[in-house]
């Protein structure tokens, strides 16, 4: 009982490990081919050691055509046509026998089949059946070669009546230069007498040692019994003992029961495995490092951009500076005209206009002078709107300035990149995807669609500040007549009680006008005082246009920068993606090499381990 649990714990064991490695190996296989300066026989290995990791022990029947190779795995699985079996060559595939929990076979693309089948003896051990040896089956000779690499022990079959002729002799020489370990199954001695069976099997022997230097291990055996034994559904353990199959049986058990040789059945695809990771992780870690310079590329083409961007955001920080100039310049120059109209010399005149206004002649007088305000000529005097009329001239020349840097800088970038990508390895090169070369169009929309709104407010600037300005002087006028009437009236009306107040009261009168003329004088003198005001509110509005103004040239120039910025980056796109690509794609094949290497010494642990867990359990037991 102990030892039968044991021998389940092994199986277990083994079967757990080989899953971590067969899951391994498919992992990197996803990653190997990628791998960019990796030998291609690199990758092959690790697909042969998929190949072992995929399967237990792996026993490979070869021999002649008709020699018994399939009778004899039929008899070992206790299914007499499980495999076809014929006189003439029945396939030129190799069948690999597998355990299944239901028979069924699958064919794939190539040379190979797969038959699950649900025997004890195939959780231990997959058996293969080769195509005939024979030279006139050339491809079958090619297909069985082709597979003998992979085997961990080889089945020679010949038949007992052409033990060793001239053609089993090279067979066998071809397999002991493979290093495979080879056991000689003569089958149908059942035809042969012991006598006879005894002198074959000597001939065999004297024959291999003489002409190879080495005698082989035989065993005589009789398919045609083996299969008769089985027959029924209950094995006849007499007949299976003398159809010498017990041999085989004994064998799988022998060396599925050694931990050594299970040990080491798997570390062969893990030790494959490792040399091919460590060579994977040299090419990347060489590869990273002519990254290294596409990294600079990289860098090199980000400063470049930055650089370039600081350069069109100088050239509108300089044009928005030129724009503030000219509204500074516009705002003193109004400022200028409006302290011109609101002088303190310039009383009596406004008083006269302001009367004007008031009897209804101001119309009839703007008509006479050319419908011109009082404002307006004071602004025109002052030049105030002709930094205002400059504007659009510094605008206009923003888009040209811009679009020339953005097509310069493009050129530039362009021939860089076809530099660069000259330069690359012609491995890297052929991964470029798409053309590096400058725009076929150029689109000057946000620029061109500003001009509008930068239109109204150069017209607010002029007209409608000054109709302000105008609505506020006449109101100032209009008061400044009223508040002088008034005073006049006051003083008529003071020298019409003169001479009463002056018999009871002879010095109030000319208190009195003394007061008049002083109020007189104090609407004068509010006169540069409102005009003071009416420069501080102008300026005040001046300022707010220009924030305006340069707000919406910015927010277009911007725009238009961003585009450009764009421009540069799809030109050289193609460089710029592979670089990308090519620094994620090194990353995540260093990450996943680096996770095959950790799961590849919990393997090695596992593998020291395998055994001795189910011994010590066994003891406990």
């Amino acid at each position: 009982m102990v030892a039968e649990n044991l021998e389940t714990k092994l199986a277990t064991d083994y079967e757990a490990i080989r899953r971590r490695e067969y899951e391994l190996i498919t992992n990197l296989l996803e990653v190997l081919p990628k791998v960019d300066n990796l030998p291609e026989d690199r990758v092959a290995q690790v697909r042969d050691a998929l190949f072992h990791a995929d399967h237990p022990y792996l026993m490979v029947f070869v021999g002649p055509f008709s020699s018994g190779k399939s009778s004899i795995i039929n008899a070992l699985l206790g299914k007499q046509d499980l495999l076809h079996v014929g006189v003439v060559p029945t396939t030129d595939r190799i069948s690999i026998l597998r355990w299944g929990e239901e028979s069924q076979r699958l064919s794939s693309g190539g040379d190979v089949d797969a038959v699950f089948y649900p025997s004890p003896l195939l959780k231990k051990v997959s058996f293969v059946d080769t195509p005939g040896l024979e030279s006139v089956f050339q491809k079958h000779e090619d297909t069985t070669r082709k597979f003998l690499h992979r085997s961990d022990v080889v089945l020679l079959v010949m038949l007992a009546t052409q033990a060793m002729t001239a053609r089993n002799m090279e067979y066998l020489q071809t397999l002991k230069e493979y290093g495979k370990k080879v056991i000689l199954v003569i089958n149908q001695v059942d035809l042969l007498t012991p006598e006879e069976a005894n002198s074959v099997r000597e001939y065999v022997l004297d024959q291999s040692k003489a002409k190879l230097g080495f005698e082989p291990e035989i065993w005589m055996i009789s398919a045609r019994q083996a299969l008769a034994a089985s027959e029924g559904g209950t094995l006849n353990q007499e007949l299976w003992q003398a159809s010498g199959l017990n041999k085989i049986e004994a064998y799988i058990d022998e060396q599925l029961g050694d931990v050594d040789r299970l040990r080491q059945k798997l570390r062969t695809p893990l030790q494959i495995t490792q040399n091919v990771s460590q060579a994977a992780l040299v090419a990347v870690r060489t590869n990273q490092s002519a990254l290294d310079h596409y990294q600079n590329i990289s860098s090199n083409i980000e400063q470049q951009l930055a650089a370039q961007k600081r350069e069109q955001e100088k050239i509108i920080r300089d044009t928005s500076a030129e724009v503030s100039a000219k509204f500074g310049a516009a705002a003193m120059n109004g400022s200028e005209a409006i302290r011109d109209v609101f002088r303190f010399s310039q009383g009596i005149g406004l008083f006269t206009r302001g009367v004007v206004e008031l009897i209804g002649l101001s119309g009839l007088l703007r008509r006479t002078q050319g419908n011109v305000s009082y404002i307006h000529t004071a602004f025109d005097k002052r030049k105030a709107f002709e930094p205002i009329h400059e504007l659009p001239t510094i605008v206009n020349k923003l888009a040209p300035r811009l679009e020339g840097k953005d097509i310069q800088d493009i050129d530039d970038l362009v021939k860089y990149a076809h530099k660069e990508v000259g330069a690359l390895p012609s491995s890297i090169r052929q991964k470029v995807i798409g053309n590096i070369q400058a725009p076929l169009q150029y689109d000057r929309t946000p620029l061109q669609k500003v001009s509008a709104d930068l239109e109204v407010i150069e017209n607010e600037a002029q007209v409608v500040e000054v109709e302000k300005l105008d609505q506020a002087v006449k109101n100032t006028m209009l008061y400044l007549a009223v508040y002088e009437i008034l005073l006049i009236v006051f003083g008529i009306a003071l020298l019409n009680i003169w001479g009463q107040v002056a018999q009871s009261q002879p010095q109030l009168p000319f208190i009195l006008l003394i007061l008049l003329i002083g109020l007189g004088l104090l609407g004068l003198v509010m006169i540069p005082i409102r005009g003071r005001i009416m420069e501080t509110t102008y300026t005040n509005r001046m300022l707010a246009l220009q924030a305006r103004y340069i707000e919406a040239l910015t927010k277009a120039a911007d725009k238009q920068v961003t585009y450009g910025t764009e421009l540069r980056r799809d030109s050289i796109a193609p460089l710029t993606r592979l670089i990308e690509a090519q620094t994620q794609t090194q990353t995540d094949q260093m990450n996943q090499l680096q996770a095959a290497e950790q799961e590849m010494v919990g393997i090695e642990a596992a593998l020291a381990a395998l055994g001795k867990k189910g011994l010590l359990s066994g003891l406990r037991g």
